[in-house]
Order: structure tokens, then C-alpha cells, then sequence
């Protein structure tokens, strides 16, 4: 039951992270951090906002029953200190302290690649996206993406099809399906070994601010991330940034020029991204 300290520091509504690793730099365990009171948290220079939501009661009152429901529902708790953590994830500037998972932890491990792109996808963008992700199955490598409307969807799509593994990594909590139309993907990519991955404490909401922060994720477990069809101001360049902070290589489908939902892929192949047309392209330039 040690994973409860973990659970209920990332539930904490809006601490942020670095005031989490501050506590963690110190006392190392979660645990300890439960039984401060005001005068500990006060010496550590943390404002009044932040103590208060630390020493909300509320959090503790809950724990037991987030705890029954994690375990009810066969949710993988896995902390930053525990072995199955990807080393990948570790080296970034804010990993999440805490991962929920359901499936296949092993794939968190694997060669894999990301594949990003626009929610109004066009028909091009469908088919490429499918093709490029089934070809990258073959091969034996992991399609992660978001789950979200459009290129999301049809990258697990592909993957599944070549009967490949695909990681979901979503915007929400472990039990919020988003978007609805999405759950039957949703137990697909569970049954066919596949995984599904959040941050987030179960029973949270897609709001927007969750999804550009677990692009972060995204990018962080793949090798390297392919966007098949974006406009210029896409989320997808959210997940781009974060991939080339993170010193992964980015490739890129060109699209027509008369597109707006090709202005973002031909773009990025302007500013240096590897330009794809078949799966060799991608495989040729990493070495997986």
C-alpha cells in the first residue's frame, strides 16, 4: 500500500511540479511528506497557497477510496522510484512523479516511435497516417500517440491493424475516456497488448491545459516523433518542441501545397525535419 503517498501527492490539485521535487529532493518518500505540518512546510520557503493545498484534509479523507478504485479496476501505479519507470522519462525537465498504467508495461521499454498530427484530418492524412503506422509495426516498432480525434486515432488504428503495439498516452485520468467515440480504441489497444498511460490521478477531466503538458510524454518515450498532416498553429508543434528539447529526431510527411492542413508538415521539412514518403525513410535515420 506504500503507492497510496505517491497516489496522494500527485493528486494535489494544481501543486506544481517543482514544488513537488523540492519536497522529494529533502525527504526522499512521499510518505514523510504526508506528516508535515505548516511549521515544516513553512520552513522550506513555500508560500501560503501551496501549504494549504498540501495540508488540504480533503486529499487524505480520499485516499483510501482512490486507492480501493485503482485496485478495483486493475490500475498500475508506478512511481518515479520504482524499476518499471523508463529511464527515457527520468531525463526530461519535469517527469511526471507518477504514472497510471493499463496493459502492457513492457512496451514502455521498446523501440518505438511517436506519430502526431491534426484532430480535422483530411482523408490523405488518414491514409498516410494508417500506412506509415502499420509499416512501422512490422517492423516490430511501437506506435505511441494521444488517442485524440484524428491523426491520433488512425496511428493506434494502423498499429492494431498490422496487429503491432501502440502506447496511449492521454490527457485525462486513466478512466476518462476522451474523446467518447474512442472507447472501443480505448479496450482494443488493452486487448491486444497494447498500453494506455496517464499522469493524471483517476477521474480527471480532459481540460486543455492537460494535453499540450503530456505531449511531453509523448515525445520523451519515443525515439523519434513523424507528424503526417498539421496546420501551422497545431498542437503538434507543442510535441515537436518538447521532442527536439529532448534530442529527438523529427520527421515529417509533405502534403499539398494548396492544404492549410499541410502548411505545418511542409513547414517543419523547411526547418530541417526529415522528410518521409515510405517507412525506409525513417528507419534509414534512426538507429533503433
Amino acid at each position: 500500500m506504500s503507492n497510496k503517498y505517491w497516489v496522494w501527492l500527485s493528486s494535489i490539485n494544481n501543486l506544481s511540479l517543482d514544488i513537488i521535487y523540492k519536497l522529494l529532493e529533502r525527504y526522499k518518500e512521499p510518505e514523510k511528506i504526508w506528516y508535515l505540518d505548516k511549521k515544516d512546510l513553512e520552513r522550506l520557503d513555500i508560500n501560503k497557497e501551496n501549504i494549504n493545498k498540501i495540508l488540504d484534509i480533503y486529499y487524505k479523507q480520499n485516499i483510501d477510496n482512490v486507492m480501493f478504485y485503482i485496485k478495483k479496476n486493475n490500475i498500475k501505479v508506478i512511481s518515479i522510484n520504482d524499476k518499471e519507470y523508463p529511464e527515457s522519462l527520468k531525463r526530461i525537465y519535469d517527469p511526471p512523479i507518477v504514472l497510471y498504467a493499463n496493459g502492457n508495461l513492457n512496451l514502455l521499454n521498446n523501440k518505438s516511435i511517436a506519430i502526431v498530427g491534426c484532430r480535422l484530418c483530411s482523408v490523405y492524412g488518414k491514409i498516410i497516417t494508417k500506412k506509415l503506422a502499420y509499416n512501422l509495426s512490422e517492423k516490430n516498432i511501437t506506435i505511441i500517440s494521444g488517442m485524440a480525434r484524428g491523426i491520433d486515432t488512425y496511428a493506434h488504428i494502423g498499429a492494431l491493424e498490422a496487429k503491432g503495439r501502440t502506447i496511449a498516452v492521454l490527457g485525462s485520468g486513466i478512466d476518462v475516456i476522451y474523446p467518447k467515440e474512442n472507447e472501443r480504441l480505448y479496450y482494443e489497444i488493452i486487448r491486444n497488448n497494447g498500453l494506455i498511460l496517464s499522469e493524471y490521478i483517476v477521474g480527471t477531466k480532459p481540460i486543455p491545459i492537460n494535453f499540450p503538458r503530456r505531449n511531453r510524454i509523448i515525445s520523451a518515450l519515443s525515439n523519434g516523433v513523424l507528424v503526417t498532416e498539421a496546420k501551422i498553429r497545431s498542437g503538434s508543434f507543442i510535441t515537436v518542441d518538447f521532442a527536439l528539447e529532448q534530442g529527438k529526431e523529427i520527421f515529417s510527411v509533405p502534403g499539398n501545397i494548396n492544404s492549410a492542413n499541410s502548411e505545418g508538415t511542409n513547414s517543419l521539412i523547411k526547418q530541417g525535419a526529415k522528410l518521409v514518403t515510405c517507412v525506409e525513410d525513417i528507419l534509414d535515420e534512426l538507429i533503433l
